[in-house]
């Protein structure tokens, strides 16, 4: 094949690479590989304590969950791929005689060439976990050789070290990793059912935790933040401004002037000072909207509708049938707003422009010059002559810095930009200049001489239009609002009392993007902005970011270029001090440096950061961070194909965050702790067993209870706890600050650890020293009671953590003791049946469980009396 498959791909693995694959990514973590060995040497008869099933079922099931879970995913993206592949592009439309198409296909379009290959994205949450397990490793290990030296490593030692690992490997609890993906996929059902955020889509189940723990936000502008619709929102003429709900009257005037021209009377005398008034309003509010009308790059271009043909529609200007084509939609806005007020642009080629008048007239302008747009020059320009009267006219509009020094005096231009800029509108000055055929003739001559010259051409060219840019008449100012998506604001307003730091990352020019970093109020009004000058060597950037240090609490604007050079010479000073910010806009970036920007952040901080985007010059930055939103927007599904979560609208990510990644996060929390506790509980009994007789490595419980235990008996409550909350989803959405308490990690931290493993030996203490000292005769007894007791503590223990009772998980309680009573028929050969029946066996049992589960009850109640939690107070 020539060319490279016009295709995109999203997947993780391919058909051979995905068991490896998916078996790497698991046995990478300590514990499973722990448990892999551990099965492993089960094979050897001298390390053997029970059937091999004990081992290998819990192994076998928690890795089919997981390739289950991988390979669903997997093929839900192969799908989704396969949709978009399959769909045709094949619309182009030119004026003129087309040479020839470039076309880039594959892998060599740009977009693709920005982002890297998907990968396999670990959470924190997964890594702390890990941490825990390998400390819990460590005290096996302590445990372990404590056992053999109270034994005075006699005889074999080195084989009943292993068989004492062995047989305290429950401290490390291979439920966990199960409990936890089953957990993630938990949480994806809940948000893909979440009707308050329809359309979420959950494309990487391994990392709903991150959610939870953002720290910083990094978006893009356009179509994210924006909707990528310029709308026409006013017109400054410094005595009278028109808005939306005024502009019928921009429209009267424009139909004044051109029925008046359309039947001139002769003078008359006398003329009332309010007529004459109204003219010369009427012709300055003419004059403006004619310089929006001609100044510009738009060329209209019609297509058949069905009815009409090109060829017709072409010829008759046929309104239905036209469509305006730009590079830039803010020119596009001005001219559909003219259109609105009367006069519409109807035909343009290199040469000429026409306009059709209200009355249906056309105008017919020759375009003798036109200066375009440039990042340096801020403007641009366009001499024209009117065919009917000659007149030769030099529009100009561009950026209100510039154009202050070129047009004439005025007392209100700088005061209106503000006002207007500080509402998010893009502003633009408009100016004219009144050229005689002379003054044309004359600066066409310089003009050809400049372009003609060898040396310094744009320099000798730049300045023969200066000698034109001089004392020109201010006409109006313009105001375009690219339009925000829904409710930006408050969703911004969220995250940032949600203790996020919001960073904006647009290919777009600084002015756009620093009005639309105001209108959606990214930068507060009370808040400076500091615009990072250009900056293109080493001591420039030193000087700027020694004046940068010197602000406080101020918003940082930067472009790209600057961003390159600072971060070349001045990496760690320069993040340092854009870290402390309180927002920070770069313009101009690359896709490749948005992803940077986000590897910097990750380095510098240690925080977890969050990309959104909805374009394909996106997808780099959503693949670096530690989680990936993409918006579905008009740019496409590139984003949202690529991203871990795919949302419809930029505001719905306030609540993914807030309740759903807040929820996730305590949930696994809650459920990772627990499972450790309910290991940890049964390691200490046999510890206390082993130690009583005589530090003998046989296992407290056999076969069937030790797998039931972690399985029948007490899985369902445990597992409830992912459907515990502590608070409403509306109180999360109202008191976003409860958020800020997860980014110091507090849920899961090694303080939370400590008090589980102490709660865990103190019960296995109690309930195994309880159930030696009212055991009576038989060996049976002992394990009668403590197991009974064990059960019921867990069950007891699970009711103490829920902090919002759902009702699966009372019928998870009642189920599970259910099992529990129902199987003891069949546990004849582990438990005595007929001691069971007795009273004497059921009040040692309610001892017990009471002695280890009350002082727990009355810690929380007084806890909860005299420390509450800060979100308690808005649950009462």
């Amino acid at each position: 094949q020539r060319y490279p498959r016009n295709v995109i791909n999203n997947q993780k693995y391919n058909f051979f690479t995905f068991l490896p694959g998916v078996l790497f990514n698991q046995f990478k973590y300590f514990f499973n590989l722990y448990f892999l060995l551990l099965a492993c040497s089960q094979f050897v008869v001298e390390m053997r304590l029970g059937a091999l099933y004990t081992y290998w079922v819990p192994l076998g099931f928690v890795l089919a969950v997981t390739v289950i879970r991988e390979a669903a995913e997997e093929i839900r993206c192969y799908m989704r791929d396969k949709e978009v592949n399959s769909q045709i592009y094949s619309k182009l439309t030119a004026r003129g005689t087309v040479v020839g198409v470039v076309l880039y296909t594959g892998r060599e379009l740009r977009s693709v060439m920005n982002t890297s290959n998907p990968r396999s994205k670990i959470g924190l949450f997964d890594l702390e976990v890990n941490c825990l397990t390998k400390i819990l490793f460590g005290a096996l290990v302590v445990v372990s050789l404590v056992m053999v030296a109270l034994q005075h490593f006699a005889g074999r030692w080195y084989l009943q070290i292993i068989r004492f690992l062995l047989l305290f490997s429950n401290i490390i609890p291979i439920s966990l990793r199960v409990n936890l993906d089953m957990g993630k996929i938990v949480y994806s059902w809940v948000i893909r059912r979440d009707s308050k955020i329809p359309g979420t889509v959950v494309r990487s189940s391994t990392i709903p935790e991150q959610l939870g723990r953002i720290s910083y936000l990094l978006t893009d502008k356009t179509g994210t933040l924006t909707q990528n619709e310029m709308v026409f929102k006013r017109l400054h003429l410094g005595t009278v401004a028109y808005g939306l709900d005024s502009m019928d009257e921009v429209q009267s005037h424009i139909f004044s002037i051109y029925t008046q021209q359309a039947q001139e009377p002769p003078a008359v005398k006398g003329l009332s000072v309010a007529t004459k008034v109204r003219r010369t309003m009427s012709s300055r509010v003419h004059e403006a909207v004619k310089a929006i009308a001609l100044c510009h790059n738009v060329t209209p271009v019609y297509e058949s509708n069905g009815v009409t043909d090109q060829a017709e529609a072409e010829r008759h200007y046929e309104d239905s049938c036209r469509v305006y084509q730009a590079s830039s939609p803010d020119e596009v806005a001005l001219v559909q707003w003219t259109e609105s007020v009367g006069l519409t642009l109807v035909g343009r080629d290199q040469s000429s422009v026409q306009l059709r008048s209200p009355g249906g007239h056309i105008l017919n302008f020759t375009i003798l010059q036109i200066f375009p747009f440039t990042y340096e020059s801020k403007r641009m320009g366009i001499i024209v002559r009117d065919e009917s009267t000659g007149e030769i006219t030099f529009y100009m509009k561009g950026a209100d810095v510039v154009m202050a020094g070129i047009v004439q005096y005025n007392d209100w231009l700088e005061e209106e930009c503000g006002n207007m800029a500080r509402e998010g509108l893009r502003v633009l000055v408009v100016a004219k200049k009144s050229l005689t055929e002379e003054q044309y003739q004359d600066f066409e001559a310089r003009y050809v001489q400049a372009k003609l010259s060898v040396h310094d051409r744009s320099l000798k060219v730049a300045t023969v239009i200066e000698s034109l840019e001089m004392e020109m008449e201010l006409l109006c100012l313009t105001g375009v609002e690219d339009q925000l998506q829904t409710d930006v604001r408050p969703t911004l307003e969220t995250l940032r009392n949600a203790g996020i730091k919001v960073w904006m990352l647009t290919g777009d020019k600084l002015e756009t993007a620093t009005c639309t970093a105001k209108n959606a109020h990214l930068v507060t009004r009370t808040q400076d902005i500091h615009i990072f000058r250009l900056v293109t060597n080493r001591g420039e950037a030193h000087l700027e970011l020694n004046a940068f240090r010197r602000k406080h609490d101020c918003a940082l604007v930067i472009s790209g270029d600057s961003l390159e050079v600072c971060l070349k010479y001045y990496e760690y000073e320069f993040m340092e001090l854009a870290c402390q910010c309180p927002a920070v806009v770069c313009c101009r970036c690359a896709p490749t440096q948005k992803a940077q920007i986000v590897r910097l952040l990750q380095e510098r901080t240690g925080k977890l950061t969050c990309a959104v985007g909805d374009g394909g010059n996106d997808v780099s930055m959503i693949q670096e961070a530690d989680c990936g939103v993409g918006v579905e927007g008009k740019e496409g599904k590139q984003a949202s194909l690529a991203a871990d979560f795919s949302i419809t609208q930029f505001k719905h990510l306030g609540r993914l965050l807030m309740v759903h990644g807040r929820n996730s996060y305590k949930r696994s929390a809650a459920l990772s702790q627990f499972v450790i506790h309910r290991s940890l509980c049964i390691s200490t009994m046999q510890a206390v067993f082993s130690s009583v007789f005589y530090f003998a490595s046989v296992p407290l419980y056999q076969g069937f209870l030790i797998i039931g235990y972690s399985t029948i008996y007490t899985m369902f409550p445990v597992f409830s706890l992912v459907l515990d909350k502590d608070v409403k989803s509306e109180v999360a959405m109202l008191y976003p600050e409860l958020y800020k308490d997860l980014l110091k990690g507090r849920p899961l931290s090694y303080k939370t650890f400590l008090i589980w493993v102490l709660i865990s030996i103190y019960q296995g203490s109690i309930i195994m020293y309880g159930a030696l000292l009212l055991f009576e005769s038989e060996f049976v007894h002992i394990v009668a009671i403590s197991f009974t007791s064990l059960i019921l503590t867990e069950l007891l223990m699970v009711a103490l953590t829920i902090q919002t009772w759902h009702w699966l998980m009372i019928v998870a309680e009642l189920l599970s003791l259910s099992c529990y009573i129902a199987s003891l028929v069949f546990l004849h050969e582990f438990i005595d049946v007929y001691f069971i029946a007795t009273l004497s066996f059921l009040w040692k049992v309610t001892v017990i469980t009471l002695v280890s589960c009350l002082p727990l009850y009355v810690l929380k109640y007084l806890r909860r009396r005299f420390s509450p939690p800060s979100y308690s107070k808005l649950t009462s």
